[in-house]
């Protein structure tokens, strides 16, 4: 175990290019992201650094970043904290993620030709198999990416862009409750691809509402950690 609280094998090598302290930034947010750095946790400049193979300075410019974007607290005297996400700050996240999400999900509907429908059903594949599989890391990567192409489907840049902006966070929410949600919501994304590929748009929108509400109800009575 890692004296930070880092499981092994889950710090991110850092080998894509591009200047250093965005490389840096990206691997303290996939970590915060995918919960290996958990809500609440003490951030040490020095331990992060080693684990990253980098000095200190980038990893102090990212935390003050992260700061920034809310991903991280700097609390005076005490050092950074990952953030605590409120109640009312998840509510509100996956309440605009379910208009952003129904709306793509309707235009889909009227876009979608035969190969965004198989590339769907594929996707819908993997991550039967992931639950299948009890893979949870696997499942939310997947979900992720099964939204992503019902948005890039739908067409519309500027809504593609809104859902990007918010995309991380709903990943951050939904990786507590994606083993509670398990098979379940992969049925219900087998209704959705249904809705799509019968041209529905009503449907498609009802379906999508309907399945980011199930989500948004399972993180308010989630189990605590």
């Amino acid at each position: 175990m890692l004296s930070a609280g880092l499981p092994q094998g889950t710090v991110p090598k850092l080998e894509r290019p591009g200047p250093l302290r965005e490389r840096v930034y990206e691997a303290l947010l996939e970590l915060i992201t995918t919960r290996a750095l958990r809500p609440g946790q003490h951030l040490v400049e020095s331990e992060l650094a080693g684990h990253l193979g980098v000095s200190r300075q980038p990893v102090r410019e990212a935390l003050q970043r992260l700061n920034s974007e809310g991903w991280v607290d700097l609390r005076p005297a005490q050092g950074a904290f990952v953030h605590e996400p409120t109640e009312a700050e998840a509510d509100q996240l996956l309440s605009v993620r379910t208009l952003l999400e129904a709306e793509a999900a309707r235009l889909a509907a009227a876009n979608s030709g035969a190969a965004g429908i198989a590339a769907l059903e594929e996707l819908c594949a993997q991550g039967e198999q992931a639950v299948a599989d009890d893979d949870v890391d696997l499942a939310v990567a997947t979900n992720a990416r099964f939204h992503a192409k019902v948005m890039e489907l739908a067409g519309n840049l500027v809504l593609a862009e809104l859902a990007g902006q918010v995309d991380r966070r709903v990943r951050w929410f939904y990786t507590p409750v994606a083993r509670q949600r398990g098979r379940q919501s992969w049925i219900e994304h087998r209704e959705l691809i249904a809705a799509i590929s019968a041209r529905d748009e009503q449907r498609a929108t009802e379906v999508m509402r309907a399945h980011t509400e199930h989500t948004r109800a399972t993180y308010r009575r989630r189990e605590q950690p």
